[in-house]
Parts: structure tokens; C-alpha cells; sequence
């Protein structure tokens, strides 16, 4: 499996209604480094209906300001039709919506 098909299969298990950073994906990918080449592979993102891109940000809960599938404006929309709750200052409420990095019906 590549770097970029584990990127994309940890992607696709963030549950709607929740997000996960950068650098959390590259952790769960196997190097914390690699949180730029999370940022690439979702920016090719070759199934866009299927990985859901949308769902990750900084670490800051900042969007991305050149989201690949239909600007910046749309990922936002996409995280709000999902209950994505946001700050007045526009960035995702980390606090509330992170993703504990666990697969459906897993433990701790």
C-alpha cells in the first residue's frame, strides 16, 4: 500500500459530523512528519465522493484556503451540512469536533 492509499483509507473512516487535522492523519498514517504529504494527496484526492477530503484541517481547525474540490467556501459548506460547529473567529470547534482517531465501535 502507498503513503498516499494509507492517507486516503484513515481518511475515509472520519465519521461525518467530525474532522481531523493534518498532522493527526500523518501520526495514524505512521510518521508525524508526513503532514504536508497528507495536504498533497488530498489535493489529488481521486475519488472526491468517496474520501472525504472535507473533513480534514489544520491543527488550528483552519480550513483550507484553496480547497481542491470547489474553493474555500465549499468545504465549509460541506462541514456544516455534516453539524460541524465553528468559532466566531471561522475556525472548526476543535473542541467538539475532533475526531478521536478510533474506527466505528472501537474502544480505547
Amino acid at each position: 500500500m502507498t503513503v498516499f492509499e494509507k492517507i486516503y483509507e484513515i481518511v475515509k473512516q472520519i465519521p461525518e459530523g467530525k474532522v481531523a487535522t493534518y498532522g493527526m492523519i500523518a501520526q495514524l498514517a505512521g510518521n508525524p512528519r508526513w503532514a504536508r504529504v497528507v495536504g498533497y494527496a488530498l489535493h489529488v484526492n481521486p475519488e472526491p465522493g468517496v474520501i472525504p477530503c472535507h473533513r480534514v484541517v489544520s491543527r488550528t481547525g483552519s480550513l483550507s484556503p484553496a480547497f481542491a474540490f470547489g474553493g474555500e467556501n465549499r468545504q465549509k459548506q460541506l462541514l456544516l451540512k455534516e453539524g460541524v460547529s465553528f468559532q466566531e473567529d471561522d475556525k472548526v470547534n476543535l473542541e467538539r469536533c475532533l475526531w478521536n482517531g478510533l474506527k466505528e465501535g472501537e474502544t480505547p
